[in-house]
């Protein structure tokens, strides 16, 4: 029996790799551990609940005001410790945290294998986003299977040199996350508070965005808030208090706005299904909401998803004022604009990613 040990730490991370958790488990051939950073807190447990899953280690790094240095470096020391006690065959990452860089990097000093979930996104610009352009990188330097959700990212790791043979495409866990969490008959007191309204859902947390651009992004909400009452504007709110004191100065005036305290992935999954529009800064999202049909403007300057701009699921929007209101009345005045967006292809896979990773590691650690 193999041992395989999954370790993530944000909620975003939680979200994609509970469904590979539960597959995994499913199968006799596998002892599945799991280890949790606790990068994010709350949040995380959260997704652990939905889920079902009970971590077999926590490192509980989280602490007020920590650094990305403090983050690396306790993440290192302590899984070390796990991995010693564990003895896995294989570690398995997801994407881009500091959790999964600072864990990859201890996998390879420790001289075991890393499998690399969501592998080969790329901006080509390593300070945006900040760190996780740098993250993705280093971890494809270390990774032993690369498990690319695209043609296109397993395009950038050949680019880079990675092995063919260690490439596979496989579609996105988070594709499959909403297979589990979508209701048709879910109620929540936020959609009793939309009723018929287009609803504009909003996440904004992203660290490169902070100050001027994350002010510039509120501005431009509040702009067409006041401009179109008849709207809904929902936005479950990241927990760091800078962000929420940001929005609280520009956007807590308004009425047709609610700000909330970060959702459950049930809560949040089935909120987006009955979103008019997404307007994000956030990667997942950019996967998530183009499955459920939901046009998505993504307030950055770039994006290491660029098979949703090219199937049209996704508009990259920028930061600045008038992009984004140009973008968002768009969507609101022009029914084929907005058809066009909505019908696009899904790039992201059909919900099999899970299963197609299981099989893979079945078939390349038994041989």
């Amino acid at each position: 029996m193999k041992r395989i040990l999954v370790i993530f730490g944000t909620r975003p991370e939680a979200i994609k790799m509970c469904p590979l958790v539960l597959e995994l488990k499913s199968r006799e051939e596998f002892e599945t551990i799991v280890c949790v950073s606790g990068q994010h807190r709350e949040m995380l447990d959260q997704v652990l609940d939905v889920f079902g899953i009970v971590p077999d280690h926590d490192l509980s790094i989280m602490k007020p005001r920590q650094t990305l240095n403090d983050l690396t470096t306790n993440i290192m020391t302590r899984l070390k410790k796990v991995l010693e006690l564990e003895n896995p065959d294989l570690v398995l990452v997801h994407g881009d945290t500091t959790t999964t860089f600072a864990a990859s990097l201890t996998c390879f000093y420790e001289n075991i294998p890393v499998g690399h979930v969501e592998a080969g996104l790329r901006t080509f610009d390593i300070h945006s986003p900040f760190p996780e352009e740098f993250n993705r990188r280093a971890v494809s330097l270390v990774a032993d299977l690369h498990f690319a959700p695209t043609a296109t990212a397993r395009e950038n790791l050949l680019r880079e040199g990675v092995d063919p043979a260690r490439v596979f495409v496989t579609g996105n866990t988070a594709i499959d996350a909403l297979r589990t969490t979508i209701s048709p008959d879910f109620e929540h007191d936020v959609l009793d508070w939309v009723g018929d309204s287009k609803m504009i859902l909003i996440t904004a947390h992203r660290r490169e965005n902070q100050g001027e651009p994350m002010d510039h992004m509120f501005q431009a909400l509040a702009q067409i808030l006041q401009e179109r009452p008849e709207l809904k504007a929902v936005y479950p709110i990241h927990l760091n208090p800078d962000i929420r004191a940001t929005a609280d100065r520009i956007l807590g005036h308004l009425d047709n706005l609610l700000l909330i305290p970060p959702l459950d992935v049930l809560e949040f999954h089935n909120i987006m299904a009955r979103a008019y529009v997404v307007m994000t800064d956030s990667g997942g999202i950019q996967e998530e909401a183009p499955a459920l049909g939901i046009p998505v403007l993504v307030m950055r300057n770039t994006t290491e998803r660029p098979e949703g701009i090219e199937s049209g699921t996704l508009k990259l929007v920028g930061t600045q004022i008038e992009e984004i209101t140009t973008a968002l009345y768009q969507l609101l005045d022009d029914q084929a604009e907005y058809d066009r967006m909505s019908q696009a292809r899904n790039p992201y896979g059909d919900g099999t990613a899970s299963r197609q990773i299981a099989q893979i590691l079945s078939e390349t650690m038994n041989r």
